[in-house]
């Protein structure tokens, strides 16, 4: 099979074979994925603040504990 004949089959079946989403499906699908995006990003955050400010007042501790 030759890249040609790949290109052609591959044209061919995403044209005729693949479902392509609808856009109301799509738009909504989409909501879904910035939500989830949105709530995910405010939780790495928030875990990421809490182990900053964990580990700073670790350090702070033992800097106090030995001078």
């Amino acid at each position: 099979m030759s890249l040609v004949d790949f290109i052609k089959g591959s044209y061919t079946e995403f044209k005729d074979k693949v479902e392509w989403p609808k856009w109301p499906e799509l738009q909504s699908s989409t909501i879904v994925v910035t939500i989830a995006t949105i709530i995910l990003a405010l939780f790495t955050f928030g875990v990421d603040s809490l182990f900053s400010k964990s580990i700073a007042n670790t350090i702070s501790l033992f800097i106090n504990l030995f001078n």
